[in-house]
């Protein structure tokens, strides 16, 4: 498997991939904005030529926000949502980040373990920050800097 940045090649697989693994995904219109977004850092899981996973987030003033982490169903359980997060993670930190963020369903335990074991910690709860169906997110966060606290 390699991880490479997301490129306009890409995008409808990608699109793919948020279909099937969001209940409101992202479309590839939605996607290609964030190709030439200078905020935007999205990266894309490729086994055999076929994206199986991707990441993305934005860096606004060293602080980084996750969009999306996402793998196909059949390949999930083989390590690369923790390759993309920590694909993230190192870009993060390459970039003098103070904090990496982001918010999960309630319901996502597999996630939410994935991302504790990475040193993300909760930090706080989005009420009904999810719909189809409605849900609360867990907003946890990484602290790079001692000034970020």
């Amino acid at each position: 498997m390699q991880i490479v940045e997301m490129n306009e090649a890409l995008l409808t697989q990608v699109a793919e991939i948020e279909a099937e693994c969001f209940s409101v995904p992202w479309s590839r219109e939605m996607l290609l904005p964030e190709l030439s977004n200078p905020l935007a850092r999205f990266f894309v899981a490729v086994e055999n030529g076929k994206a199986v996973g991707y990441c993305g987030m934005h860096n606004v003033a060293g602080e980084c926000s996750i969009t999306n982490v996402a793998v196909l169903p059949q390949w999930r359980r083989k390590g690369i949502a923790c390759a993309l997060v920590e694909t993230l993670d190192g870009r993060a930190r390459a970039e003098n980040s103070d904090f990496i963020t982001l918010e999960v369903r309630e319901s996502n335990l597999p996630a939410i373990s994935l991302y504790e074991k990475h040193g993300f910690e909760r930090v706080g709860v989005r009420k009904g920050y999810y719909t189809h169906p409605t849900e609360n997110a867990i907003l946890m966060t990484k602290f790079y800097s001692e000034r970020s606290i």
